[in-house]
């Protein structure tokens, strides 16, 4: 059991190695909260890495989906919130991030903020993008938003995902 957990727990860390940005700016606030730009590098490491590595590894992702999403990612860009003391945040982030990579985004087309309790960031990173709840997930295609998925999924991640990108009709938790 041991032997499986830290072998997963290497190969996680292996493949966020190898597959993230590495420009992070996110520090950690007087809260202990992650703050700015973050990487998924930054969530391997204590104590995030707790619910981080728990969560991404519980989530087992619909294949079909996966596979139907995959040719419809390649001119989406993702602008991601999130605040590591919110335990929405902690169950999907993870989340989000297996299924992105499953179906092989482009994580150089990723920018993931980390908010504080306010849902603010040192530089205002958050200004202009209507965060009022976190998780939020905003997808832009040609540089225009075309959906977002806001606190949890309607169906499923990747799902959602797929809606939103195929230019089907979406409406997250909060819209009307």
């Amino acid at each position: 059991m041991v032997k499986n957990t830290i072998l997963s727990l290497l190969i996680i860390l292996t493949i966020g190695c190898k597959a993230q940005k590495t420009d992070s700016s996110a520090i950690v606030d007087k809260d202990g909260s992650l703050v700015g730009i973050a990487t998924k590098d930054a969530f391997l490491t204590e104590p995030f890495s707790e619910w981080f590595v728990f969560n991404y590894n519980a989530y087992e992702v619909d294949q079909a989906t996966i596979d139907s999403l995959k040719p419809l990612l390649n001119n989406i860009t993702i602008k991601a919130f999130m605040g590591t003391w919110c335990g929405d945040s902690q169950s999907q982030t993870p989340v989000f991030y297996k299924v992105i990579e499953s179906a092989n985004f482009n994580i150089q087309n990723l920018t993931l903020v980390a908010v504080d309790t306010n849902k603010k960031t040192p530089k205002n990173l958050q200004k202009g993008y209507d965060i009022k709840y976190v998780p939020t997930f905003i997808f832009f295609k040609n540089g225009e938003e075309i959906g977002r998925i806001v606190e949890y999924p309607i169906t499923s991640i990747e799902a959602d995902i797929l809606t939103i990108v195929s230019g089907k009709p979406y409406k997250h938790a909060y819209q009307d």
